[in-house]
């Protein structure tokens, strides 16, 4: 049976301007797109509502928050993924690359165990099953500070159509953490190490690092080359490590922490994500260079919600108004991220492309989600 449903009287986000019209879905498809302000019989008053492409999320936390509510729980893997996936759908993401961490640390005090196999085969399942309302695809988070990473990437092929590998060096005193005081925080913090044993762990990590380093990135770029998946580093801060980045054929930057490694990813031809989180807070929890002073150099090409789901639309408006440009603030939600990781039937509002579509009103500047649609059906 035909399914039809026409937003009305909408402003409509397009590539490249913002239109006032009416926007017809068929069978999953956008089927037709008209100017003016009538409002068909049947058709969705949206009483001049934005309408945009669904939202894509390649870098997200949040199933692992699901995973683990509160320190020390582990919740259902099946049960977290569903809660995952509705909540993504309430704040206007219908296609998501879940982050899933490869690489595990099973000695010392502090370690952390292999999932990574287990839970991409639980969200393959649940997605073949038709239990998920939008589009689920595969993130590896690569931990080049690991013991097993080498181990999980061989338990990985191409049918698991595995869309990003990020080479991930969270290894102190570089990167992210190049404050090891930040970083002193973040792990007495989050994992409740006791203070007094920090610098025994730090030089801990730095034995893996030594020991592990070479041979695990190689393994990663490998792996991304086997599965097919786009490369991606992870908060590059120097000149020096974008330029190994592209030597390694990454194509994405997920978080660059300074304007310098932000400045060598544009020379490079390597797109940049940052946080939303950042951008909406107005800076990095981390101590790294804010995401507005990157958009105001041009240097932002995509956000990500990293922790926050959403914060991915809130960030889109915020950047929108930055640049006073709608069409080029919701492409980094939308056709950007789409276009680096070959998806070529979303992301933009065109005749014949997947109907991924949200509804959002702004009020104060705050974005309202009033209705979504993952090809075609109403998800939200």
């Amino acid at each position: 049976m035909t399914e039809e449903t026409i937003l009305a009287n909408a402003k409509i986000i397009l590539s490249d301007e913002v239109v006032t019209g009416s926007l017809k879905i068929k069978d999953g498809q956008i089927a037709d797109i008209a100017q003016g302000t009538v409002v068909p019989a049947g058709a969705i008053n949206c009483a001049a509502d934005f309408v945009c492409p669904g939202l894509i999320e390649l870098h997200t936390d949040n199933l692992e928050r699901h995973m683990t509510p509160r320190p020390k729980v582990d919740w259902p893997h099946r049960e977290a993924i569903v809660a995952h996936d509705r909540e993504l759908a309430g704040t206007g993401i219908t296609t998501v690359f879940d982050a899933i961490r490869v690489g595990s640390i099973l000695s010392g005090s502090k370690g952390y165990g292999k999932y990574a196999r287990q839970m991409a085969d639980e969200i393959l399942q649940m997605r073949a099953a038709g239990a998920l309302k939008i589009s689920h695809h595969i993130h590896l988070r690569a931990e080049i500070c690991s013991e097993t990473l080498a181990d999980e990437l061989a338990e990985f092929g191409e049918a698991d159509r595995v869309g990003i590998v990020s080479l991930m060096d969270h290894t102190p005193g570089q990167r992210q953490f190049r404050d090891l005081s930040k970083f002193e925080d973040y792990v007495c913090g989050k994992h409740n190490l006791d203070r007094d044993g920090f610098t025994e762990y730090v030089q801990f990590l730095y034995g893996l690092q030594d020991q592990y380093g070479k041979v695990h990135e190689a393994a990663a770029v490998a792996a991304a080359k086997r599965y097919g998946a786009t490369l991606a580093s992870h908060d590059d801060t120097t000149a020096d490590q974008v330029a190994a980045s592209k030597a390694h054929g990454v194509t994405l930057a997920e978080f660059p922490t300074t304007v310098e490694a932000a400045e060598a990813c544009h020379t490079s031809g390597i797109a940049t994500i940052m946080g939303a989180p950042n951008l909406v807070r107005g800076g990095s929890h981390s101590g790294n260079v804010a995401a507005h002073e990157l958009a105001r150099l041009d240097r932002l090409d995509i956000l990500s919600s990293d922790y926050v789901p959403a914060a991915l639309l809130m960030g889109a408006v915020r950047v929108a108004q930055l640049w006073d440009d709608w069409a080029k603030g919701i492409a980094t939600v939308t056709a950007n991220p789409a276009r680096h990781v070959q998806l070529a039937d979303r992301g933009v509002i065109e005749i014949g492309k997947r109907a991924d579509i949200i509804r959002f009103s702004v009020l104060d500047d705050m974005p309202v989600v009033r209705s979504v649609w993952s090809e075609g059906r109403q998800v939200a």
